[in-house]
Formats: structure tokens, sequence, C-alpha cells
């Protein structure tokens, strides 16, 4: 049975069939499952429930902040022992300051993937959350924000502030059947936010519903989303064939065939494209990607004193940037802005682009847990997770993950996707493909 969304609950609290305390003692109950949070304010939380107000946005629900973000009083890790002696953070990011004005409590900072630099979501440090989706099975819940996957599927939060550098969010959230949405990267403050790469950090959110994704945006952004109210049957929508489906495995690729002809029974027009374009992403990082040589210019100095500290996973993908030269980091944003252009070309007259936001449900954490001699299946897991998302962060757009599984089949996620600036177009499309899917049982 899926967890009641914000709105809901919103609703519940006005009806006072519920109270913002009595939600905060369910969250802080599941907020106990294994190293999904690396830190409670539980004490504090409750005070902050008891005193909120229901009629403002967040009615005093439970928010979760990835270990990246600074919390005025606390310390910011990124998921890593380096930083363990850190100083505590003089002021709350600006994401965090606009939930706790919407009247959201913080009740923790989430466990991720050490600075953020993995799709997986194992830390060697502080373990790993066991994805919610398979009682039976331990399993991945994605990275890098994993804790704040597990805390919104798991009940603890309702909303998961967290980042999304080559899919951060929509990974965590399809594997573990909820809803995760990536902004256009301008339209949120990166300050306060331990930096991966600067050119291509999004700060955004991870929800229960795409109706809560919207308000979620709206707090994040300090600004109103503009839905137009199309009926699905006037949207031209495209698959993308090239690489965007290769080596789904047959739970995906059942869900996403299954979604695609929900959507073309309630008329939305579906094409297949190339979109050869795609492919030339290989080649344009050919001399290293950004998030390898802008890491490596902001941990230079940690990694000098404290690199032995470092998962070695991490360490080694890091060290990568320090080969770089300058004339080919200019050539690479170069190289990115024509490889836009031509992209967003290949989309003229489309609304959106569907893909299956990763091609695999979550595997097993033993497949990939720390130890050298898993090394291979980690980076080969590591590489087919982030290698639909991480074209949308190439391309300066936005994208939103919402989940298209049958109730018996564990979590995959669709994406919806565009270039810059079409976060509202995506949004409420996202409304009416959620709806559709509901509608249909999920997928029959």
């Amino acid at each position: 049975m899926p967890l009641p969304d914000l709105h809901s609950t919103r609703d519940r609290l006005r009806q006072r069939l519920t109270t913002a305390a009595d939600e905060l003692r369910l969250a802080s109950a599941a907020a106990a499952q294994p190293h999904v949070f690396l830190q409670t304010r539980l004490e504090a939380a409750a005070g902050e429930a008891r005193s909120s107000s229901p009629d403002s946005p967040l009615a005093g629900l439970p928010v979760s902040v990835k270990d990246l973000f600074d919390c005025a009083g606390e310390p910011t890790r990124a998921g890593s022992v380096a930083l363990a002696d850190a100083p505590p953070a003089a002021a709350d990011a600006p994401s965090v300051a606009r939930l706790r004005q919407a009247g959201g409590v913080v009740l923790g900072r989430t466990n991720m993937s050490e600075f953020a630099f993995s799709g997986v979501g194992v830390n060697p440090h502080y373990g790993t959350p066991a994805n919610p989706c398979d009682p039976a099975t331990p399993r991945i819940p994605g990275g890098s924000t994993s804790g704040g996957a597990v805390s919104v599927a798991n009940g603890s939060a309702f909303i998961a502030l967290g980042s999304d550098t080559g899919g951060s969010i929509r990974i965590p959230a399809a594997l573990c059947g909820i809803v995760g949405f990536k902004n256009t990267a301008r339209l949120t403050q990166l300050e306060g936010a331990y930096p991966l790469s600067t050119t291509l950090d999004t700060v955004c959110a991870m929800t229960r519903s795409v109706r809560d994704a919207v308000l979620a945006h709206e707090i994040l952004t300090a600004r109103k989303v503009v839905p137009n109210q199309r009926p699905l049957s006037s949207y031209r929508l495209a698959v993308a064939t090239t690489q965007m489906l290769d080596s789904a495995d047959a739970t995906v690729a059942r869900a996403f065939e299954r979604s695609l002809k929900r959507l073309r029974d309630a008329g939305a027009r579906v094409d297949e494209i190339p979109l050869a374009q795609i492919k030339d992403l290989g080649s344009l990082q050919a001399t290293g990607g950004f998030a390898a040589a802008e890491s490596y210019a902001s941990h230079r100095q940690l990694l000098a004193a404290q690199g032995e500290r470092y998962d070695p996973r991490v360490r080694f993908r890091i060290e990568r940037g320090a080969a770089m030269k300058a004339y080919e980091y200019i050539d690479l944003h170069r190289a990115r802005a024509a490889w836009i252009a031509e992209v967003e070309e290949g989309l003229q007259g489309y609304d959106a682009v569907l893909s299956p936001t990763v091609p695999m449900v979550a595997p097993a954490i033993a497949d990939v847990a720390p130890g050298a001699e898993r090394d291979e299946a980690f980076f080969r897991v590591n590489a087919l997770l982030l290698r639909n998302t991480s074209v949308v962060n190439m391309l300066d757009g936005c994208a939103l993950s919402l989940p298209c599984q049958a109730p018996d089949e564990l979590p995959v996620g669709l994406m919806v996707w565009h270039g810059a600036l079409r976060d509202d177009a995506i949004l409420a499309l996202s409304l009416q493909i959620e709806n559709a899917l509901s509608s249909s049982g999920a997928a029959e």
C-alpha cells in the first residue's frame, strides 16, 4: 500500500484527523532504520512540529536533508570521514532555509555516497541503507542521495532535499519507487551545498507524488509553477532509441513498454526517434568530464591531507581530474554548448522525451559492497545507472522520474525530460502521466 503523500496528509491535518506531532512520531520510528540518517534531531523536531501551523505549505511535516547541505550549528561532512572534524555551519543553506520557512520540520541529515560521487549509494564509512522495496534481499538504494530516497520511501520524510549532478536524485527515486525531479540547474541556489561539479550540480528533491514534487520545486525556487491544462492527447512525445533503451533488464523493458502503451491508449502521440547525438557524449568527454576536473579542483588540498580516509572508489574518480589540461576543460565547455544546440534541434516539435530512468532494478548490496574484489561489478553498475540520467545534466535540462512498475514488480522509473527551462511543462505532463498510469493500476 503506497504511503500517503504530503498533500493528502496536509488535508488530514486540516480536518484534524491527525496532527503534525503524530506524523513526526511515525516518521521518527521509521528513521530508526539503520544507515538512513547520519544525524537526527528528534527532540528539536518534536518541538517544531507541536508549534507548527497546518496552514503553512509544509504544515509542520518532516523533511530530510542530505549530508551535503549546511544546517546551522551542524557540521557538513558530505558522507565522508575525511570531514569528520568539519566546523559547524554558521547558517542554513538557502534550500534548507526555504524548507523551514515553508513549515518543514527537518528530522535529520541523511546518508549519501561519499562526496556525492556515485549512482550506487553504498558508503564504506557509514554503511548502506537498504532499499525498502524488498524485505527479503537487501538491495542498493541508488545514489548519491541514498538515505534521502529511503527516508521518503520508508515513511520518515515527505520531502528529501538532495542534489543531482548526473542522476543523484532520479536514480534513487527510480530504484526506491518514488518521485524525483531534477530542475533546470540555474533555478535553485547552490550556496551552502558541498560541491561536486560546479557546472552540473543541481539542488532538488524527492517526494511521494508528482504533485508533491511541484510543491517542493516551488519552495526551493521561490516561484509558482504555471501548469498548462492540456490533455494527454495533445502531447507529442519522443522515445530516444539511441543508447537509452540498451541493456534494459526484463522488468524495466516490460514496465516501460507497458507505460508507453497506456499513454498511447490515452491519446498521446509517442514517436520513436534516433536522437543519435546522444552517442557523441562519449567522444565529447574523452579527455575527462566536468565532475572529475571540478571535484579535483575543490578536493586537491583535502586529498593531500586526508586522502587515505577517502572511499578508494571515490578517490580514484576524483584523482582522474588531475590529468585534464586547462585548454581541454575550456574545449569541453564549448563542445557541450554545441552539443546542447544539436540535441535541442533534434527535439524540435516534441513536448518531452520518455526513457527508462535506469536500465535495471536495484541489485543486491552484496554484489557491489565495498571491497576490491567487487570493484569491477561496482563500476559496471554505476556506469549503467548513470547512463540515461547524465544525458539530461549535460543537456542542462530538467527531468522527472516517476514509478511505472506493476504492484508485483520491483520499482522501475519512467523519466520524462527535455531541455533547459521547460520545468513547468515537464511537471504538468508528469502529473498527467502519473494519473494515466495510476488509473491503469500502474500497468496491467
